[in-house]
C-alpha cells in the first residue's frame, strides 16, 4: 500500500515516515510540506533520520493524493478539509489525526467521507480508543450521582483546549448516559460558580513542559471515586495507530469510520 504524508518534515510527519517504511506492506508514496518550506526538494527519509528513500518532499498536494492509496493527515483543522476534498475526489484513503475541528469543519469532512474512505480520530493510540469504550461503559453503568470531569495536560506548544481526546472522553462519558456532550459541558470553572448542577461534565486543562498527553476521567459520588487515566510516554504511538487505519481502510467503502470500527471495538 502506498501511503503519503502531508507535513512530511514536521515531528509527527518524520514519525510517519519512519513507521511506513518500518511496516511490511507499506511504502512511502510520498509527502508535502508548506509552500517555500526548508525541507522542499529534499529526501524525505532522510529528513525522517533514515537512509534515502528515492521520494523527495513536495508543496503539491493534489499530486501527493493521486500518486498514494492513502495519506495520513495530522496538520491543522482547515487543512484537513481541504485534504478531505482532495481525498474524495481522488477517492483516495484518508486518515485524520488533526485535532481542534470544529461544527462546520466537520460537516466537510464528513460529506468528503460520501466518497472515500476517511479514518477519523481525536486520538491514533490503543490505549487511549481502549480508555473511551471503558469511559463510555462505566458512564452509561454509574447513573448522574456520579459527577464527571475529565483533566487534561499537554506540552506548553498545543494551542487547542481543551484536547481533542479530552473531548472525546467527554462525548463516551455522554454518551454512556444518553446525552450530547453539548448539552451538559463545562469547559471553564472562574470565580463564584455556584453548585455543580447534577449531570454536568467538566474539563479541566493544564499546558506545560513537554508532556505528550495525560487524560484522566473522574467518576465522583459521595464516599468514593472511580479514576481511569491514560498517559502518553512516547508519539510513536500515534504514528503506528494512524498506519494501521490506512493499512484497514484500503479495502473499506465510503464512509466515515474511527479508530473504534479500525480496532472491532
Amino acid at each position: 500500500m502506498k501511503i503519503g504524508v502531508v507535513g512530511c518534515a514536521g515531528r509527527m510527519g518524520q514519525m510517519l515516515v519512519r513507521e511506513i517504511a518500518a511496516t511490511p506492506g507499506c511504502t512511502l508514496a510520498g509527502g508535502t510540506e508548506r509552500v517555500g518550506g526548508p525541507a522542499l526538494g529534499k529526501d524525505i527519509g532522510v529528513l525522517a533520520g533514515l537512509e534515502p528513500l528515492g521520494v523527495v518532499a513536495i508543496e503539491d498536494t493534489a499530486a501527493l493524493f493521486a500518486e498514494a492509496d492513502a495519506v495520513i493527515d495530522f496538520t491543522s483543522p482547515d487543512a484537513s478539509v481541504r485534504h478531505a476534498a482532495l481525498a474524495a475526489q481522488s477517492e483516495t484513503v484518508l486518515v485524520i489525526g488533526t485535532t481542534g475541528i470544529g461544527p462546520v469543519q466537520q460537516e466537510a469532512i464528513a460529506q468528503a467521507a460520501t466518497h472515500t474512505p476517511i479514518v477519523q480520530s481525536p486520538n491514533m493510540s490503543l490505549g487511549v480508543n481502549l480508555l473511551l469504550a471503558l469511559v463510555e461503559q462505566v458512564g452509561r453503568a454509574l447513573g448522574d450521582d456520579y459527577d464527571i470531569d475529565i483533566l487534561e495536560m499537554h506540552h506548553r506548544n498545543k494551542v487547542d483546549a481543551p484536547s481533542g481526546t479530552a473531548l472525546g472522553l467527554g462525548r463516551a462519558a455522554a454518551a454512556g448516559r444518553g446525552v450530547a456532550l453539548e448539552d451538559v459541558w463545562q469547559k471553564v470553572r472562574d470565580g463564584h460558580t455556584g453548585v455543580r448542577p447534577r449531570g454536568e461534565i467538566g474539563f479541566a486543562t493544564l499546558r506545560g513542559g513537554d508532556v505528550i498527553g495525560d487524560h484522566t476521567v473522574v467518576f465522583a459520588a459521595e464516599g468514593e471515586r472511580v479514576e481511569l487515566t491514560h498517559k502518553a510516554s512516547g508519539r510513536q504511538i500515534y504514528a503506528k495507530g494512524a498506519v494501521r487505519a490506512a493499512l484497514w481502510a484500503n479495502d473499506k467503502q465510503p464512509g466515515l469510520y474511527s479508530m473504534k470500527d479500525v480496532l472491532g471495538m
